[in-house]
């Protein structure tokens, strides 16, 4: 895939169909995601700093989980759960109706064709779904901290802004960045090699999207503790 992505000939119209299924599709789905987790952990995180007195922070807290870990791992997630699986289901059912055997008997590359442009529209489209999550999730915070916990809006506003700082933006789109080739090469290459039919199919779409969220969880884990020894000093 990495090397068919340099390769001269560019398929523009399926790369900007992929652009608008994975992205524009996906729009609602990581809002309403980002929006109802955004306000549980501010319900969840507010009972507990008031607890101690310390509403002030919520806005610090918010930021630094949803933007460092909340965001990038529930867009993954989603986008696992939906675009991997309908990755590995479109390609195996063109490969078990002999369609990619078509395309190569025409001399065209299945792999440019089909899975570079479904690569390039994610390695786009999830940081950016990611940035939607993020803001949503904090916009969600924003109204359990004025209209619940009855903070002021300048108080969190200020607290947002306070960690919104380089390290904790520089993770917030490196994972998803990181998340985008998992999800891409797990996807196709179930898709690739699924076989014996619809069963296969079926079969391959359940273990893409397995093998996708637990890749994304588990690399999560090593991202964040490599990141964090290099950009400490800007956390």
């Amino acid at each position: 895939m990495i090397s068919a992505l340099f390769s001269r000939k560019f398929y523009l119209i399926e790369t900007l169909e992929q652009l608008y299924l994975i992205g524009i599709g996906s729009l609602f789905l990581i809002f309403l995601t980002g929006l109802m987790a955004g306000q549980g952990f501010a319900f969840a995180f507010s009972v507990e700093l008031t607890d101690f007195g310390a509403k002030s922070y919520l806005g610090r807290i918010m930021v630094i989980s949803i933007v460092r870990e909340l965001g990038p791992v529930l867009t993954g997630l989603m986008m696992a759960a939906r675009v991997s699986a309908g990755i590995t289901a479109e390609i195996g059912a063109m490969k078990s109706s002999n369609q990619i055997d078509a395309m190569i008997s025409f001399g065209i590359d299945p792999i440019k064709k089909i899975a570079v442009p479904r690569f390039i529209a994610l390695v786009l489209m999830v940081p950016a779904l990611t940035v939607v999550c993020d803001v949503v999730a904090i916009f969600g915070g924003y109204i359990v901290a004025v209209f619940i916990t009855h903070l002021s809006s300048s108080m969190y506003i200020t607290a947002v802004k306070e960690r919104l700082i380089f390290g904790n933006i520089f993770i917030g789109l490196f994972k998803p960045f990181i998340f985008s080739f998992i999800i891409a090469f797990v996807a196709c290459y179930k898709g690739f090699s699924s076989g014996g039919g619809t069963k296969g199919v079926g079969k391959a779409t359940t273990e893409s999207v397995v093998l996708t969220s637990i890749s994304i969880l588990v690399v999560n884990f090593f991202i964040t503790k490599v990141v964090f020894s290099f950009i400490k000093g800007y956390l």
